[in-house]
């Protein structure tokens, strides 16, 4: 991006010296030393740089891809499909339907060696506000190892559960930090047909591996005047062949129409052609008052959205304490301005210290997508950060039954069952996480508010749960999901929950009605639920509310008796007839094994399945967790035989929306 950030963009790699490494093409691929451990994808658009990978990193081609030749593809497919979503009445009289979107560029990892699904480490950026989010790009790459990016498929199935597309990272970097112009000369290349090889072979990859497009962000100089029309006509090939598979493509204020780089911070005269051709631009952070104002003008000039502009806010360095001009964007007291473009937003984990935990993390996110007051119905006015949730609507995808929620962030220090630890492994998977409450936390009482926090020290399902702490000197409703579902005559409502400390009284809350307006409560029906000490789940028949109508709201209503509560909620399930047993997966086997490092395979099951379980039974018959997808393949790695067990079992179950689980599919594997 603009010379003032060239060390942030730095960190998308593996550090300097992968940066920059001697820079010329090359004419073959290195090999690098084999594993069997799937790593997320990345290439160079043709040629490579001079001399050798360094060590875990491997040097691919873009142009000599091909699926059927691609053996990790399996591993980084994502099989989510993208969500439509609705937005409810806003939870405050400030945030905007129809305006101002948000964007957030983020490096969930290095460019090279970085999982394909997941790891045994519970210190992960595990996004979960995505119902402010309109667009997420899978930022990095280095001219050291690799220079386009395709996410990895447990982001895109998080993030398509919540409605959220994603894009793939096109990186051509700076000469200052390894960047060489072949390399973009690679990429607008023509054949002997006049067309653009890799504007196909990048939409064909988004295809295969199931994302949505592409960020594409050319800042290497020196082109002479040709390399703009070049770029312009791979960028118009690569927008229609992309929108012909429902792709899209988002270009970054860098080349102009001259050949140079020049950051404008601006839709203007210099690159309005890229920005007509693509689906929105990411403008420069340079931008003023000013000149966001004359883009949007000069957007809906073009007979575009002023809000396929998204205006770049740099929150790598400082989060919420960096100082922005927040009016020139999104305005409290008139019409938006533009959109936002976040860079960097997982600045909430990383500026945490040593030893933080999963519940430091949240605490932190929440503070950046809400808000100081931690309540989007309640804004901080005094707040000099403008939290999303302060400007823009929330979205939900919860419009169908069944519908289920472990409240799985999608990392955790253990992982439990019913209840159980069936893994003491600290893990992140975000293809695991749940479709998660939308606002966070809305509480209404006439009392002192409780505190409301995703908590990682016990779970029903997964590795969290919600915990509610607090005196509830007076009843306490919290919101937990905006909804669109259908009300039949036999639709009930599960919830698993429990005490572990004080008396309270617990009611499911429904809301068959939006609120009379932005920041009213819902109009909600209470239905008396029992709580105990233990884990227990309450059944609710909607009894009195019209069959035919709609459920737009779920939440619940806690009163104490005196005293300090803790109250948990492990998971809630709406359905309208009993769950039923996915299929057993089928043609399990073990597709390569190196010591204690194995692959397994299987056939997808068709039908009601959102994610698959791999557990291995102990010598004493109990099972323990390895892990989850929803791929059509796993990768365990580090196993070793117990006691003295010459083969090792494992067993595959589908699991459905409401987490009934099939039969077992079962392989072994000789040590």
């Amino acid at each position: 991006m603009n010379p003032t950030r060239r060390t942030v963009l730095l960190v998308a790699g593996t550090g300097a010296a992968a940066a920059l490494l001697p820079a010329s093409p090359a004419t073959a691929e290195p090999k690098a030393a084999a594993t069997l451990q799937p790593y997320a994808s990345y290439w160079y658009p043709d040629s490579f740089p001079s001399g050798s990978p360094g060590a875990g990193i491997t040097w691919r081609s873009l142009k000599a891809w091909r699926a059927a030749d691609d053996t990790d593809l399996a591993f980084n497919a994502a099989s989510v499909p993208l969500a439509a979503r609705f937005t409810p009445t806003p939870a405050n009289t400030t945030a905007r339907s129809g305006q101002a979107r948000i964007q957030s560029l983020v490096s969930f990892g290095p460019t090279a060696s970085n999982p394909s699904q997941g790891s045994a480490n519970a210190d992960y950026y595990a996004l979960t506000h995505w119902s402010y989010v309109d667009e997420l790009v899978f930022w990095g790459g280095s001219s050291g190892e690799g220079l386009i990016l395709a996410p990895n498929a447990p982001i895109v199935d998080a993030a398509h559960r919540h409605g959220v597309p994603v894009l793939g990272n096109i990186f051509l970097p700076p000469v200052a930090y390894g960047g060489q112009l072949q390399w973009t000369r690679d990429l607008v290349q023509k054949d002997a047909a006049g067309r653009y090889p890799l504007a196909a072979q990048l939409v064909a990859v988004a295809e295969a591996y199931g994302f949505d497009g592409w960020f594409v962000n050319a800042e290497t100089s020196g082109g002479n005047a040709a390399l703009p029309t070049d770029m312009l006509g791979f960028l118009t090939e690569l927008k229609s062949l992309s929108a012909a598979k429902g792709q899209r493509v988002t270009w970054y204020d860098s080349m102009t129409v001259g050949g140079s780089v020049s950051w404008q911070g601006a839709l203007n005269n210099q690159n309005r052609v890229f920005f007509q051709t693509a689906d929105s631009m990411f403008v420069d952070f340079r931008w003023s008052s000013s000149t966001l104002a004359s883009s949007g003008t000069t957007a809906q000039q073009l007979g575009r959205s002023r809000y396929e502009l998204w205006a770049g806010v740099d929150v790598e360095a400082s989060g919420w304490n960096r100082s922005v001009n927040w009016d020139a964007m999104v305005p409290s007291g008139s019409a938006h301005v533009v959109s936002v473009g976040f860079y960097r937003p997982e600045w909430t984990r990383n500026h945490l210290p040593a030893g933080r935990t999963p519940g430091d993390f949240h605490a932190a996110d929440d503070r950046f997508w809400t808000g100081r007051s931690l309540d989007p119905a309640k804004p901080d006015a005094t707040d000099t950060w403008r939290a999303p949730a302060v400007a823009v609507a929330d979205r939900s995808t919860v419009a169908s039954v069944p519908f289920a929620s472990g409240f799985n962030t999608g990392h955790g220090l253990r992982w439990y069952e019913d209840g159980k630890i069936t893994s003491t492994a600290p893990w992140n998977h975000l293809g695991l996480q749940d479709r998660l409450p939308s606002r966070r936390w809305v509480v209404r009482t006439t009392g002192a508010r409780p505190a409301v926090t995703f908590d990682f020290a016990d779970a029903w399902r997964g590795g969290s749960s919600v915990l509610v702490s607090g005196a509830l000197d007076a009843p306490a409703t919290l919101d937990l999901y905006a909804t669109r579902l259908p009300l039949g005559a036999d639709t009930v409502v599960e919830l698993t929950h429990r005490v572990d400390s004080g008396n309270v009284t617990v009611e499911l809350a429904v809301a068959t009605a939006e609120p009379s307006g932005p920041g009213q409560p819902y109009a909600y029906t209470y239905f008396p639920v029992t709580a105990g000490t233990g884990w227990g789940t309450s059944t609710v028949r909607l009894t009195g509310l019209p069959a035919g109508g709609t459920v737009h709201a779920l939440g619940v209503r806690l009163t104490g008796a005196g005293g300090a509560v803790e109250w948990r909620l492990g998971g809630i399930a709406v359905r309208d007839q009993a769950a039923q047993s996915p299929a057993v997966p089928g043609d399990l086997r073990i597709t390569g094994a190196s010591g204690g490092d194995l692959r397994f395979a299987w056939r997808a099951v068709t039908g009601d399945v959102r994610h698959y379980t791999l557990h291995r039974i102990l010598p004493d018959g109990t099972r323990r967790f390895l892990g989850g997808t929803a791929q059509r393949a796993f990768f365990a790695g580090g196993l070793t035989p117990e006691g003295d067990e010459s083969t090792a079992r494992f067993e595959l179950r589908a699991v459905g929306e409401l987490y009934t689980a099939s039969a077992p599919a079962t392989v072994t594997h000789t040590w």
